[in-house]
């Protein structure tokens, strides 16, 4: 008996998959956000310094762009800058600005090519003038497309965000425009930066960390969540089609039954 349960257990809960057309067959999360972790951790086992790991994450980023726009994913949010990482040291930090401008610098064409729109959320008035040039250039060349929505969180903390929305909620209030009665969960996801896109699906974090470091702490409240000790430089097809086939597999109930 314990011998046909492990190999139930074998089968069933830890399978998987091997092609897209397993996960094709199925739906298709709509949503997917991806906390990028690990690059340092990468640089570091191999001698090397962090900024090498940033950017060989970057290049991953290419990779699950192409792949998620493949798929037919509508929204891929990806956590590149948060409010905390300027905590980092100052050569860190300077490299990790520059990494938008060479990134889309060359990607663009290809994103414009695939249909792939490019938005942000964060605080766009707090980082250095050429890199928000270069995402604001990417925002207007690709406007126009409506496949693939590739979100940038960006100098992005959530905390700072519910809390800029609940003070614009309570200006409304004051001046008269909301009544305090009315304010209800659609009301503040309104005030998000999110409030044109719908809350991931599912969220991916790698390199082993089991925890949302203040992002999208109202969005995620209903996502399916996957981890996974891979690295994010080391992040390929493989886990990135893994991790949809185990959303695939989980019953989505919203607290009901």
């Amino acid at each position: 008996m314990l011998d046909k349960l492990k190999r139930w257990i074998d089968k069933k809960e830890y399978s998987t998959v091997t092609s897209k057309e397993d996960v094709l067959s199925k739906p298709i999360p709509k949503h997917i956000a991806i906390i990028m972790d690990g690059n340092g951790r990468w640089a570091s086992k191999r001698a090397l310094p962090r900024i090498a790991g940033h950017h060989e994450g970057m290049k991953v980023v290419r990779k699950m762009t192409k792949l998620a726009n493949e798929l037919g994913v509508e929204v891929l949010t990806l956590y590149a800058f948060s409010t905390e990482n300027w905590k980092r040291p100052k050569t860190e930090v300077d490299y990790l600005m520059k990494l938008p401008e060479e990134f889309l610098g060359t990607f663009l064409p290809e994103l414009v090519e695939e249909n792939v729109r490019v938005q942000m959320i964060g605080n766009h008035n707090e980082i250095p003038i050429h890199t928000r040039n270069a995402v604001e250039k990417a925002m207007r060349e690709t406007k126009k497309n409506n496949g693939l929505i590739l979100n940038f969180a960006l100098n992005y903390g959530s905390r700072d965000e519910i809390t800029k929305a609940v003070k614009q909620i309570v200006s409304e209030v004051q001046a008269g425009n909301i009544l305090a009665s009315e304010i209800s969960d659609d009301t503040i996801s309104h005030y998000l930066m999110t409030s044109s896109l719908k809350d991931p699906d599912l969220l991916i974090r790698t390199s082993g960390e089991h925890r949302l470091s203040n992002f999208m702490l109202w969005q995620l409240a209903y996502s399916e969540f996957w981890f996974t000790d891979v690295l994010w430089p080391d992040f390929s097809e493989k886990e990135f089609i893994q991790a949809i086939f185990e959303f695939q597999k989980r019953g989505r109930r919203y607290g009901g039954v």
